[in-house]
């Protein structure tokens, strides 16, 4: 029986086509005065979406062909040469992605529709994500697993986004700044629990349940501190 470690990326793959179908063919825009390429509800979607191609290219088959391969850069990232040595449990890789992008992402957008700056926080995620990809093949490191949707995907709709807000009442600089700290924040979480469980600081259990409210927490506060900015919630037009 296949492990859900190695499953759910290919459920995740399922999930994308449905959102697709949305994002085309249905109505998941929370502000139907302006386009659905300049709605932030809208693109916090298709961010989810993107977001779901991209663990796929990271756990399911990347674009060498390499079955669950991100585990084995990370593992490699910790120190560890051989990939039997690695320490760094697969549950550990499905409680950073499924929190982050399948609950996160949906509950941001859900919540966008009332307050749009907590649907553009979670633009952070995707934008600190793809430098994270991006930065070590610019340096010489040469493919990752994840880079090509990086580059695809999340660098045009991260900017994108940047430039929806920066011309939305309401959101502008001090909210691209807020969007960033957010994801920089989640990615050191991350990164530094990690850390702290292989040094022998922190137990499975709470190594997990960290990267399960890490998202959960710092994205949508993120996305709440910005929205006070307003004394009142964005209206929805009819």
């Amino acid at each position: 029986m296949v492990p859900f470690s190695h499953l759910w990326p290919w459920i995740g793959l399922g999930l994308t086509l449905i959102l697709l179908f949305g994002l085309i063919w249905g109505d998941l825009r929370g502000d139907r005065s302006v386009p659905r390429a300049r709605d932030v509800v809208w693109l916090t979607w298709a961010a989810t979406a993107a977001y779901m191609l991209h663990q796929f290219e990271e756990h399911g088959i990347d674009a060498q062909g390499v079955h669950y391969a991100f585990r084995g850069a990370l593992c490699a990232t910790f120190g560890f040469a051989e990939l039997a040595e690695c320490r760094i449990p697969e549950s550990f890789i499905t409680a950073v992605n499924i929190p982050v992008v399948w609950i996160a992402g949906p509950v941001c957008a859900l919540l966008g529709r009332r307050w749009p700056a907590i649907a553009f926080g979670y633009f952070g995620v995707l934008a600190i994500n793809a430098i994270v990809h991006i930065a070590p093949a610019i340096t010489g490191g040469g493919y990752n697993p994840g880079l090509l949707t990086s580059v695809l995907l999340f660098l045009p709709l991260s900017l994108w986004a940047m430039w929806v807000a920066l011309r939305r009442p309401g959101l502008g600089v001090p909210a691209i700044a807020a969007m960033l700290l957010g994801g920089v924040i989640v990615h050191a979480v991350l990164f530094l629990s990690l850390r702290a469980y292989l040094d022998g600081k922190l137990g499975t259990y709470t190594l997990l349940a960290v990267q399960i409210i890490n998202p959960a927490f710092l994205i949508l506060v993120s996305g709440i501190v910005m929205a006070r900015r307003s004394l009142r919630p964005a209206g929805r037009s009819p």
